[in-house]
């Protein structure tokens, strides 16, 4: 460690405050900004995002002569402060500026910063924006040689892909990460992939290949003693058997999937209202509607409790 390095350490943030009054311009923002992520490292996030807000500003004001890396790295603390405050359509518009000046100047941390925007735009159900940012992070991926990288970000198209329905270009995308995947032996992200195709699969109406792809993904999460995949794997190989009609079969598995997720804690309400809407199906099917009504008379006290409640004034 040089003399310099030793000097920039010992700069405490008291001693930041104080130079701010004395120095202008990019000095002034680069301050600003250093401060901003000492107070975020604290987890005040309010406050850091108002310091990096000001560095963003004042770089901002100088115009062409601004570096612009440096303006980069305010709009990425902006980001990363927004998205700790779960404020995720403004982080990721913030990030997306940050990636843009830093692709310009062609830095290395263009990447990096790209690949959380995808995920974050993910977030934010920003899904064309998904696959447009990692279509562009795969390719610099595969130029690095990267395939891991490559086979994540083909990963989050497929989901983004799915979510948008287009399930035909999902399965593409799964398709690819998953040889890049195979390749690199990350045996459960193959698995991953698989589980997922299978639900586009039963989309698509594809019953008997569902039904195989979803048995791959079980295989693998079971003999890797990965529960939580496995029970995810099964819910897909439960709706390939119903979609085969299979409805015996289906049913068990179904209700196995059942008995496991309402273990969890804290539980995924969602996900167990629609494994007994699909079960209260195929008991009407069976001819057992009383069944089928109870459990439907159930899930309205649940799903009435899911829906988002109206705005209360509570000043009034």
């Amino acid at each position: 460690m040089s003399e310099d390095d030793g000097m920039e350490e010992l700069i405490t943030e008291e001693m930041l405050w104080d130079r701010i009054p004395e120095v202008e311009g990019e000095e002034r923002a680069s301050t600003y900004y250093e401060l901003s992520a000492r107070i975020y490292a604290r987890g005040q996030y309010d406050e850091a995002l108002a310091l990096a807000e000001t560095a963003r500003d004042i770089y901002s004001q100088l115009g062409d002569s601004a570096p612009s890396e440096g303006l980069a790295q305010a709009y990425s603390a902006i980001g990363y402060n927004l998205n700790q405050l779960k404020r995720m359509d403004e982080a990721a518009t913030a990030m997306s500026k940050a990636v843009e000046l830093l692709r310009e100047n062609k830095s290395p941390i263009a990447l990096e910063l790209a690949c959380t925007l995808g995920e974050w735009w993910y977030s934010s159900k920003q899904y064309d924006k998904v696959v447009e940012t990692m279509n562009e992070c795969a390719q610099e991926h595969l130029v690095d040689g990267n395939e891991i990288g490559a086979a994540n970000d083909l990963h989050l198209i497929g989901c983004a892909e799915r979510e948008l329905k287009n399930y035909e270009k999902a399965i593409e995308a799964f398709k690819e990460a998953r040889v890049l995947f195979k390749r690199n032996k990350e045996v459960i992200h193959v698995a991953r992939c698989d589980q997922k195709m299978a639900s586009c699969l039963i989309e698509l109406g594809e019953g008997e290949l569902a039904l195989e792809t979803a048995r791959k993904a079980v295989d693998v999460f079971e003999t890797g003693h990965d529960h939580r995949r496995e029970t995810f794997a099964s819910f897909e190989f439960g709706k390939a058997q119903i979609l085969l009609q299979k409805y015996d079969e289906g049913l068990a598995t179904l209700e196995n999937v059942l008995a496991i997720v309402s273990e969890d804690e804290p539980k995924d309400f969602d996900f167990i209202v629609d494994i007994e809407s699909r079960i209260a199906k195929i008991l009407r099917m069976q001819g057992r509607g009383e069944e089928a009504d109870e459990i439907e008379r159930r899930l309205k006290s649940v799903q009435e409790a899911l829906e988002d409640a109206p705005e209360l004034d509570l000043l009034n």
